[in-house]
């Protein structure tokens, strides 16, 4: 199955290599195109990393915010969503995805137990799970977590349409064969 990545930054980083160096194709998607009305792009999945909150590291925030509408809509099709902490002690920072949930910016190492059922359950594969940093947890989400530590959420999954959303507070890159499986399994859809 055909699939290509969209990074969701003001600039290509070093993450952008890594989801190449996994054989999938990536493109840079900054805020200001994100938010415009006449941006087309065909992604399978789209990933926005840590920190998407806080304007010390990015301008992401309000372009999110003004393209929910179109987010929920590539989700209803097919798209995939990979979101990492808003590294910002703000609870409403994921107010723009099509489901409600409260983040609380907590930087820590934890312990994290995954869901085998669930598709984020390969997320953390290449690490020790024993030993996550994690930079927040949430609160205030009907689903179930597809991750934890003690009972504190710090990964979910919500499927969305056809499509599926990941959020995670792991501050760590996601497993190469989690990576391949979550961009693959997406359908290649209009943004």
């Amino acid at each position: 199955m055909s699939c290509r990545a969209g990074f969701v930054w003001e600039s290509k980083q070093p993450f952008c290599r890594y989801i190449e160096d996994c054989g999938i194709p990536c493109e840079v998607v900054t805020p200001q195109i994100l938010a415009a009305p006449f941006f087309r792009g065909m992604f399978s999945c789209l990933i926005i990393p840590t920190g998407f909150a806080n304007p010390q590291y990015s301008k992401l925030l309000p372009a999110l915010r003004a393209s929910s509408g179109r987010i929920k809509t590539y989700l209803e099709n097919g798209g995939n969503l990979l979101v990492f902490g808003a590294a910002i002690d703000k609870p409403d920072v994921y107010d723009w995805l099509p489901f409600s949930l409260t983040y609380r910016h907590d930087y820590q190492k934890r312990s994290v137990t995954c869901s085998s059922s669930c598709m984020a359950a390969t997320l953390l594969e290449d690490f020790d799970n024993g030993c996550i940093e994690c930079d927040g947890s949430f609160h205030g989400y009907a689903g179930t977590a597809a991750g934890s530590a003690e009972g504190i959420p710090l990964i979910l999954e919500e499927k969305v349409g056809k499509g599926c959303v990941i959020v995670t507070s792991v501050h760590e890159y996601p497993s190469r064969s989690f990576l391949r499986h979550f961009c693959r399994s997406g359908t290649q859809t209009l943004f």
